[in-house]
């Protein structure tokens, strides 16, 4: 028996579109998550039928096949009733240039995503990641040319910081350019770093935000605490983020256990109290939610009807500081000036 949910809209950004307070994120469905395509298709159906009109997929994700899948879902839903997004940026091949957000590769990969996605067009076009090496005028410059083809809707971007999305509104307006509308970071509870700036200049551009890992990567699903061993994929694929004997992971812990006594305290899951706390900023549209099994979306569909009071906030806000990240959270991009030490070396 399926838990039946109320769904409430929201304005993305300012492009006029209501889309579902929950996304469903597809990267858990084809081989990097669950490679059953009936399953997965299934799984997109209950999120549809629970009032989700948000799907949010990438051309990366286990290499096109998540593109497929939904499109498989797709060709039995009513594809007018979805706000169809995805991503383009990472590598999808060994071709150097079958990847970045270079005009060659955003105006083809387009045509790609399109083709496996089975739709004529996409709603919501993202830059999956900055490429400094990339003028940016060259990927709005393709991005208009989509838009004006009836390719895309709209463009947004993933994982900026908040100079570079300033950087890239300032170019849209002096080149009379489509304008990124919406910004894809990571926010929860224990990576709340974007509270400090980027959120506000989504808010002062009129910018739709749609957060990726709620749940901290799976930090915040109930999977650790006191006496629990952590055993999910995630933590096998990316042992140095789980690894409890660093003391960077050792503070998340200490932060998580005490979250979990908060939503015991509260009557709430910790799923649904993570979900809840990421609805209630004012700059977020809607958290994607990312799950690889039936099970996994029905723990996280009644956070669409939770609403946290200003005195659970409070105590989130003595647990993990606004504006800071607990124990260094994954950065989801760390720009070549950090990630090459030549270029902080003369």
């Amino acid at each position: 028996m399926w838990l039946a949910v109320p769904m409430d809209y929201r304005p993305l950004g300012t492009t006029g579109l209501q889309v579902s307070q929950l996304c469903l994120g597809a990267m858990m469905f084809g081989a990097w998550g669950n490679p059953d395509h009936d399953d997965s298709v299934r799984i997109i159906n209950r999120a549809v039928d629970a009032g989700i009109n948000f799907i949010d997929t990438a051309d990366m994700y286990s290499v096109g096949e998540s593109e497929v899948i939904v499109g498989k879902a797709l060709a039995g839903l009513k594809r007018e009733n979805i706000v169809l997004a995805t991503k383009v940026h990472g590598p999808m091949g060994s071709d150097p240039n079958a990847q970045g957000n270079s005009r060659r590769w955003v105006i083809a990969e387009c045509e790609n995503s399109l083709r496996r996605l089975g739709t004529d067009y996409i709603d919501l076009y993202q830059i999956h990641r900055p490429s400094p090496e990339t003028d940016i005028d060259d990927t709005v410059g393709a991005l208009s040319d989509l838009v004006r083809a009836g390719k895309i809707r709209y463009a947004g971007s993933s994982t900026f910081p908040a100079y570079q999305v300033v950087e890239a509104q300032w170019v849209a307006e002096r080149r009379v350019r489509e304008r990124f509308r919406t910004e894809q970071p990571q926010y929860s509870i224990l990576a709340r770093g974007i509270e400090a700036d980027l959120l506000p200049v989504c808010q002062q551009y009129g910018m739709g935000v749609l957060s990726w890992s709620p749940l901290a990567g799976g930090w915040l699903s109930g999977a650790f605490g006191d006496g629990k061993e952590n055993t999910s994929r995630r933590s096998a694929m990316l042992p140095e983020r789980y690894d409890l004997s660093l003391p960077t992971n050792q503070q998340k812990l200490a932060a998580v256990i005490e979250i979990q006594q908060l939503a015991d305290d509260t009557g709430l899951s910790l799923i649904e109290l993570a979900l809840a706390f990421v609805l209630t900023h004012p700059a977020v549209t809607c958290p994607i939610i990312g799950p690889r099994t039936m099970e996994q979306l029905e723990s996280q569909l009644p956070a669409a009807a939770i609403s946290l009071d200003g005195d659970v906030l409070d105590r989130i806000d003595g647990i993990a500081t606004p504006g800071q990240n607990v124990g260094g959270a994954d950065p989801g991009w760390t720009p070549p000036s950090i990630a090459d030490k030549r270029r902080r070396r003369r």
